[in-house]
C-alpha cells in the first residue's frame, strides 16, 4: 500500500488491524451470525470538487462503504447544476461552502483533482490544520490496484467503453464496482447519478484517465486501450502513458486494430487481443447496418443491435465484448446486455425531436471526437447546424490547429458552426485565445462558421434558421449546463412550432 495513505491508516487505527477488503481502506469483521459486521476502521473524506464526474463517483462508492464523506464546488455555491448535489446528499454526503468550513480536525483525508489549485480556502485550511492531502487518481489507484481491475484507457471511447463493459458485467451477474466518467442511463434514478455503483465482487471496472497522468499509477488484471490522438498531451506523450499502462497489466491487453497510432507502439504484453472493423482484427464486426440511434452488425454468428450511432460505437461495443470473452461471458449474454444498454449521458445523447429537428447533446472536446460525433450524424440528416464550446483555455490554446482540421474536414457546404466563447470554469487560466480565433480560421477554409459570444443568443437564430431534416449537434465537456442549453433550443423549437400553428389557424 502506497505510503501516503498506510501511515495515517495505521495512525488513526490506533493499534488495529489494518484491512483492506474490496479494495477500500476499511477494515471489516464476522459477526456472530457469520455477516460482515461493522466497519472498525472507517474514516472522513472531504472531496473538494465534489460535483466534479470523477470526483463524485469516488465518493458515492466510499459513502456506501461506509466511510463519512463531505464535499464543497464552487458550481455548490453558484447554485449551479442543483440536481448533482441534490443526489449526493440524498446519499447522505454533507456539502459545505468552498470557504474552508467543510474541513475540520474530525477530517481525516481531503480529496482534490489536479483541477484544485493552493489558493482554494479549503486547502488553505487543510494546510492550517496539518491534514492529509490525496489526489483522486492516488485514491482510485488505491482502491482499484487491490481488486480484479479492468482498466478502460484511450483518448476516445473509453467512457463509453467501460460503460458497456461494466452494464454486461453486471447484466452476467458478476456485479463488479463501477467508477466511470460518464452518467450510464441505466443507474441513473432520483438519488444515483449513475457514475458509481458498488459491487459484491472482487471486480471493478473504471475509465483510466490519461489526461493528467494517472493512468500509469494502476495495475490492472485487464486493460483496454481504445485509440491515441492529441488531446490533453502530445501523441509522444499518451504513448508512453499507454506503453506503462500496458506494463502494468497483468493478464491481457485489448488494443483497438484500427487505430494508426496505437500500430506503431511497440507493446511487450503477451497477450494481446485486438478488435477492429477491417479484416485483421482478432475481433471484428461484420454485416453493419447504420439507422438513426441503433445500429446492426454481426460478430461471428452472434447478431448484436445497440442504440447509438455511428461507426465508433460499433467499435467501441467490440472492445466490450472483448472483456466479456476474457471473462467467459457469452456472446449471447453480451448482445441482450448490450440491447438494453441506453447508454450515457452527453455522449450522443438524443435530448428530442421536433417536426424532424433533431437535438443532441456530446460531449466531444477534442478534434477526434468532434470529427467522429459530426460524421456519425451526418448519416441521417440533411444538415448538420453544429455548437461547439471549447472546454477550457488551455485546450482550446494547445488543440486549435487540429480543431480547426476536424471542423473543415467533417462540415460540408451547407453545414453551419456556431461557437460561443470558452467556457471558464475559474482559476488562473490565461486567457490568451478565443473561440473567434477558431472560427475565423475555419471560414477563411470557405465554411459557415459564426462566433456568438453569449451562448444564449444563438438559441433564437437557431430557431429562425432550422427546418425539418436538420440536426443541432452541441458539442463541449466540462460545463453541466451544456445539457439545459440543449434544453432550452428543444424548448425554443417547440414554441416556434406552437407560434406558427396558432397563427394559422
Amino acid at each position: 500500500m502506497e505510503g501516503f495513505l498506510k501511515g495515517e491508516m495505521e495512525r488513526l487505527a490506533k493499534g488495529r488491524t489494518e484491512g483492506l477488503i474490496k479494495g477500500c481502506p476499511v477494515e471489516l469483521v464476522k459477526g456472530d451470525s457469520g455477516d460482515l459486521g461493522r466497519n472498525l476502521a472507517l474514516f472522513s473524506y472531504h472531496f473538494v470538487g465534489v460535483g466534479g464526474i470523477g470526483m463524485s463517483a469516488i465518493a458515492q462508492v466510499l459513502k456506501e462503504q461506509g466511510h463519512t464523506v463531505s464535499g464543497s464546488d464552487r458550481n455548490y455555491d453558484r447554485h449551479i447544476t442543483p440536481y448533482v448535489f441534490s443526489k449526493l446528499l440524498s446519499q447522505g454526503i454533507s456539502l459545505h461552502p468552498q470557504d474552508g468550513s467543510g474541513v475540520n480536525e474530525n477530517t481525516h483525508f481531503i480529496v482534490i483533482s489536479s483541477a484544485i489549485e493552493e489558493e482554494n480556502p479549503d486547502i488553505k485550511k487543510t494546510r492550517l490544520l496539518n491534514k492529509k492531502i490525496i489526489k483522486r487518481a492516488n485514491l482510485l489507484a488505491e482502491i482499484f490496484n487491490h481488486k480484479y481491475g479492468i482498466a478502460i484507457g484511450g483518448t476516445n471511447g473509453k467512457t463509453t467503453v467501460s460503460s458497456m463493459v461494466s452494464y454486461i458485467l453486471d447484466y452476467a451477474n458478476l456485479s463488479p464496482t463501477i467508477i466511470v466518467g460518464g452518467c450510464i442511463k441505466n443507474y441513473v434514478d432520483k438519488v444515483h447519478l449513475g457514475n458509481a455503483k458498488m459491487g459484491t465482487s472482487d471486480i471493478i471496472t473504471i475509465e483510466a484517465d490519461e489526461s493528467d497522468g494517472s493512468i500509469v499509477s494502476y495495475t490492472p488484471q485487464t486493460s483496454v486501450i481504445t485509440n491515441v490522438s492529441k488531446d490533453h498531451n502530445t501523441i509522444e506523450e499518451i504513448s508512453k502513458m499507454f506503453v506503462t499502462l500496458s506494463e502494468n497489466t497483468k493478464k491481457l491487453l485489448i488494443l483497438n486494430a484500427d487505430c494508426p497510432h496505437l500500430k506503431t507502439i511497440h507493446f511487450k504484453h503477451k497477450n494481446i487481443v485486438t478488435y477492429g472493423l477491417h479484416n485483421g482484427a482478432a475481433i471484428s464486426a461484420k454485416n453493419i447496418t447504420y439507422k438513426p440511434f441503433q445500429t446492426l452488425f454481426d460478430v461471428n454468428s452472434q447478431s448484436f443491435e445497440i442504440h447509438l450511432p455511428g461507426s465508433y460505437n460499433v467499435s467501441n461495443a467490440l472492445a466490450a465484448i472483448a472483456v466479456a470473452r476474457s471473462l467467459n461471458i457469452p456472446d449471447s449474454k453480451a448482445a441482450v446486455a448490450l440491447k438494453q444498454f441506453r447508454g450515457v449521458q452527453r455522449r450522443m445523447d438524443s435530448i428530442g425531436e421536433v417536426h424532424g429537428i433533431r437535438v443532441i447533446d456530446d460531449y466531444a472536446h477534442n478534434p477526434e471526437k468532434v470529427k467522429a460525433a459530426i460524421q456519425a450524424v451526418k448519416l441521417h440528416y440533411k444538415r448538420i447546424i453544429a455548437i461547439f464550446q471549447p472546454h477550457g483555455y488551455g485546450p482550446a490554446n494547445f488543440m486549435k490547429e487540429e480543431l480547426v482540421d476536424a471542423f473543415v474536414t467533417a462540415l460540408s457546404s451547407q453545414d453551419i458552426l456556431f461557437m460561443p466563447e470558452i467556457y471558464y470554469a475559474g482559476g488562473t487560466a490565461s486567457k490568451n485565445i478565443s473561440s473567434a480565433d477558431i472560427i475565423q480560421q475555419v471560414n477563411k477554409a470557405g465554411k459557415n462558421a459564426f462566433f456568438i459570444e453569449k451562448r444564449d443568443d444563438i438559441i433564437p437564430i437557431i430557431e429562425r434558421q432550422t427546418h425539418e431534416g436538420d440536426c443541432i449537434l452541441v458539442m463541449g465537456a466540462r460545463d453541466y449546463t451544456l445539457t439545459e442549453f440543449c434544453e432550452k433550443i428543444l424548448q425554443g423549437l417547440i414554441q416556434r412550432r406552437v407560434s406558427k400553428n396558432y397563427g394559422s389557424q
